[in-house]
């Protein structure tokens, strides 16, 4: 059976926003393109299928023969106790389909042969012998184009990962980071040669990486295009490995590029790994000797389970033993990788927990696996070579445990019950728990937690709040929500969500911003009966209040954060860990207002300057002709008593809203926006260029133009060139909209736009000799403050007092506040159109709407594998906690 609709290979940018600030136009689309299995619908599967229908593959096949247990609740989100007995795959189907109807998702519920494994490029096996899977492997290895297979599995506190993508296969972004750029500040005549470049970012260069430049003068022969070797990195330096003693002098200018290298891999089928694993990745430092026993262990537990048709049981030493003895056996023959010592201990615990998979371990794996078949199926990062191997076994209890503690209870929590024993578990079921946001991680602390049993039992209690509504962009990774709850709270929905995974879940949704504002909500007492908090927050200064109240009032504070394809966990214990708070990260480097405003270098200086402009035009500026027009006397009297530049420049903008630059029709918006082109990208610079000619000094005699200046050229208007057509659409669009002006359907056809504007009359510029342009590097504005700011200011409300009697009764401006997600709008339109024409003024490369967005909307690069992957390691502390 199949579910699901067609799978459009164009990309709902509303939707995946945040995921393509992370892969990009060309993974996603080769995601789109992806067929994938995955066999065994246990909590890991379904863990793994959440994350790959969210990212949006092409389609999704469950296979699983078997049944659904009630022991399989505690780490399958989509069974309830109803689906007990039903087969897991056809389970599942239903509830994960809603996750993402772009989707074809279909179930395979009998025996699988190694043929039906050509339909896919991906296979992942969760639930699978050594023996069966090493015959699948070879198969997927051998086939043309071979097929990437996934062996993962998570017994108790232990799991392992193992990848083969084929003998040969191509990685065609290592990091996923954009090229690393410097501008450079001068280039020996020697063998080899040494480049500086200018010291206001740091290089991010390594030794080995191959670059080409471009926009040199002088030494030109390095504008050739060739990918050049670099060693000896330093921060604002590199040696070029490259004969320069004939080619021209270095004079000025000059930008290096770093080329991004494919990388080839060699995996090696299972058959031959399993022999000569090669280096394991390490997940933990203070582990070194841990993989090689966990990679013996886990071919003892697969000898067991063969030798006796079932797992070890909680707490019978007997098992235990003889898993031990199989474990030693096996090392015996190992040859040169023998252990040295099979760490009975260990063994013991792995034992114990070998039937059960517990759900924070099912959601770290299942974000870890979810990224190695997106990088299988794109050749995005690199991934996994090829085993890894990870257990949390300090999440147990320090005191040993007693056998009998682990005993099922027929509940729900039998697999959990089975490594932790029934005290912990009554202690979660009694905690009181309290998640700040309820986003893309309090989505999966919510699922985590219900599946546990926290918050569960009749003393146990869980608070969570949001101030936030659900909009389209968090349905591709927040993925307790749906389409139809947009607009909804999210922390209403989130709770009624978790409450449907466990009907036991005792939850209170809240929408209040916790802060110094909401303290009598969140008073002394509510913090006092907290067990434990739980951040799920996506900002600094929310984070910093959570934790200076955790620390009032003495209670472990559960951090996480993640950003792109990276995530970050911090456990604050009182008296134990420092706290969240302690340590700061550096402030992010801001661009001087100079160069944001005369001396871009890089889009990033055009997009903030287009933000900044946007603001200023559209929100700033109509909201203080609003401030004037509802209360005339105290306006005025509030800028003649500030008396600056500030007021001064208050003043003129709304004189000049109100008096030169009025719309009353749509042709005044049009005039408006072309005029605002002439302003912007032909009379600023030529007055720039007279003011600092190409040929200008500093005062210590150096070149004004130098690195990383960039001279600038005046751009020329043309009806024939689509971007400036495009700018002085949406500019006049916006603009009318500030003025409550009707749009007309015609302004969206090119030929009525440019005879439109082709009416207008351009006045030539005049420059002027006393301009002053901010060049100080430390000016925090770009107001010159005047001499007479007081008469100036009186002058300005004279000739303001004069324009308002014309205006019509009860006249007010609307201002329109940036939103990035609407792309109806026109307000990325006009930001992209901005930031790209200054671009084109100062030979910088312009960029599309899509990558304005992300820069100019701030947006965060968001994927559901990270934020899984962080979770899971969350609530394997929360054990500890």
């Amino acid at each position: 059976m199949a579910l699901g609709g067609a799978n459009y290979t164009e990309i709902d940018e509303d939707l995946h926003s945040r995921q393509l600030a992370v892969y990009g136009r060309e993974t996603m689309r080769r995601l789109f393109a992806s067929n994938i299995l995955i066999s065994g619908m246990q909590g890991l599967g379904a863990e793994i299928a959440k994350n790959l229908i969210l990212a949006g593959v092409k389609s999704v096949t469950l296979h699983d023969e078997g049944v659904v247990e009630l022991w399989d609740l505690s780490s399958n989100f989509v069974f309830s106790e109803t689906d007990v007995g039903k087969n897991r795959a056809l389970a599942s189907v239903q509830k994960l389909q809603e996750l993402n109807n772009a989707v074809i998702i279909s179930t395979l519920t009998t025996k699988l042969t190694k043929e039906q494994l050509s339909n896919f490029q991906a296979v992942v096996f969760t639930d699978i012998s050594f023996e069966k899977a090493i015959e699948f492997d070879d198969y997927c290895h051998n086939y043309n184009p071979p097929i990437s297979f996934i062996k993962a599995e998570v017994r108790g506190l232990f799991g392992s990962i193992f990848c083969d993508f084929g003998p040969e296969f191509t990685v065609v972004d290592v990091d996923g980071e954009d090229p690393h750029t410097g501008i450079i500040a001068s280039i020996s005549n020697d063998n080899p040669a040494f480049v500086s470049c200018v010291d206001d970012e740091r290089l991010e260069f390594q030794d080995g990486d191959l670059v080409v430049f471009s926009e040199v003068h002088g030494m030109t022969e390095l504008n050739d295009g060739k990918p050049r070797k670099i060693k000896s990195a330093r921060p604002y330096s590199f040696t070029l490995e490259e004969d320069t003693t004939k080619f021209g002098t270095y004079i000025k200018g000059g930008i290096v590029t770093q080329v991004k290298q494919p990388k080839v891999l060699n995996f090696k089928p299972l058959r031959e790994a399993l022999k000569d694993p090669g280096e394991f990745l390490l997940s933990d430092f203070s582990k070194f000797d841990r993989p090689p026993l966990l990679h013996i262990a886990f071919q003892a537990l697969d000898k067991f389970v063969s030798d006796l048709g079932r797992f070890p049981v909680a707490g019978s030493e007997e098992d235990a033993n003889k898993l031990i003895s199989i474990a030693g056996n096996i090392n015996e023959r190992v040859g040169d990788g023998k252990v040295e010592d099979i760490n009975p201990k260990l063994l013991r615990n792995f034992a114990f927990g070998a039937r059960a998979v517990l759900n924070p371990m099912a959601a770290m794996f299942g974000g870890v696996v979810g990224q190695e078949v997106v990088k299988a199926c794109s050749g995005k990062f690199h991934p996994l070579f090829q085993f890894f191997y990870f257990d949390s076994v300090e999440s147990l209890p320090t005191e040993p445990l007693d056998p009998s503690d682990l005993k099922p209870l027929n509940t729900r929590y039998d697999a959990q019950i089975s490594v932790f024993g029934s005290k912990l578990q009554k202690k979660l079921e009694d905690a009181k728990v309290f998640i700040v946001g309820s986003g893309a991680l309090g989505c999966e602390f919510l699922k985590n937690i219900a599946l546990m049993g926290v918050s569960c039992g009749d003393q146990g209690k869980l608070t969570i709040t949001d101030d936030d509504v659900i909009e389209k962009s968090n349905l591709s990774r927040q993925f307790l929500f749906r389409d139809w709850n947009i607009g909804q709270a999210k922390s209403t929905v989130a709770a009624s969500a978790a409450a449907s995974i466990n009907s036991r879940l005792n939850i209170e949704a809240l929408q209040n911003r916790v802060g110094p504002e909401t303290e009598n909500v969140f008073d002394d007492t509510f913090w006092e009966n907290l067990t434990v908090i739980i951040n799920a927050l996506d900002n600094v200064n929310a984070r910093l209040y959570i934790d200076q109240r955790c620390l009032y009032f003495q209670k472990p504070l559960l951090e996480s954060g993640t950003l792109g394809a990276k995530c970050n966990t911090q456990m604050v214990i009182p008296h134990l860990t420092e706290n969240y708070g302690a340590s700061r990260d550096p402030p992010e480097k801001q661009a001087p207002m100079c160069t944001v405003h005369s001396f871009p270098h890089n889009i990033d200086h055009c997009l903030t300057w287009a933000r900044s402009e946007f603001e200023g035009l559209l929100e700033k500026t109509p909201a203080e002709v609003n401030a004037y027009l509802s209360n005339p006397v105290e306006y005025k009297t509030a800028q003649r008593n500030a008396g600056d530049a500030q007021a001064r420049d208050n003043l003129e903008q709304v004189l000049e809203c109100l008096e030169k630059e009025k719309c009353e029709t749509f042709q005044d918006c049009i005039a408006w926006a072309r005029l605002r082109f002439e302003d912007y990208f032909v009379n600023r610079v030529k007055q720039l260029i007279y003011t600092f000619p190409e040929d200008a000094a500093t005062s210590t005699g150096a070149p004004f133009w130098s690195a990383p200046k960039r001279f600038p050229q005046p751009l020329k208007f043309s009806v024939a060139d689509p971007s400036h057509l495009q700018f002085v659409m949406a500019a006049s669009i916006l603009r009318a909209e500030t003025f409550g002006i009707p749009i007309p359907d015609w302004i969206e056809h090119p030929k009525m736009l440019a005879e439109a504007i082709e009416k207008l009359i351009v006045p030539d510029f005049e420059p002027k000799k006393d301009v002053k342009i901010v060049t100080d590097e430390k000016a925090t504005t770009l107001s010159v403050a005047s001499i007479d700011d007081a008469a100036v200011i009186d002058e300005l409300i004279f000739k303001l007092e004069l324009c308002t009697k014309n205006l019509p009764l009860g006249f007010k401006m609307k201002p329109i506040q940036f939103e990035k997600d609407d792309d109806t709008n026109y307000h990325m339109d006009l930001i992209a159109g901005l930031a790209n024409m200054r671009a084109r003024n100062y030979s910088i490369p312009e960029v599309d709407k899509l990558k304005a967005k992300f820069i100019a909307g701030r947006i965060i690069p968001a994927i559901a594998t990270s934020t899984a992957m962080a979770t899971g390691l969350v609530c394997l502390e929360l054990y500890k906690a």
